[in-house]
């Protein structure tokens, strides 16, 4: 996040004024750390969420939006991804999907 923010205005002051003027701020960064951030490949984790992602949204879509985790996860079993429930879980709230909630029927006395 303070990377990519960082990108955007590189060229226009530089990243050791932008890295500056951020210090006295809750979001300061060193220069040295957004190079490495630069530098760095991307890690396993982020690149399987990712690809995940993609699926869990394409799965979601196809069953019009209705499906909510457990259904989520339990179609990508059946695809044959090995993936964790809470995994499902934690990728579809990021991603702001959710399953469509049953109305409760009525109470009576």
């Amino acid at each position: 996040m303070k990377v990519e923010s960082i990108d955007r205005h590189t060229g226009e002051h530089g990243v050791q004024p932008i890295c500056d003027t951020l210090k006295d701020t809750d979001v300061a960064i060193a220069p040295s750390t957004y190079c490495a951030a630069k530098t760095h490949p991307e890690s396993a984790r982020s690149t399987r969420d990712r690809e995940l992602s993609e699926q869990i949204a394409t799965i979601h879509h196809d069953n019009y939006s209705v499906y909510g985790v457990l259904k989520v996860y339990a179609e990508m079993r059946r695809q044959g991804t090995p993936v964790a429930r809470c995994t499902v879980e934690r990728l579809m709230k990021k991603a702001g999907l959710k399953g469509a909630a049953r109305s409760k029927s009525p109470r009576t006395t």
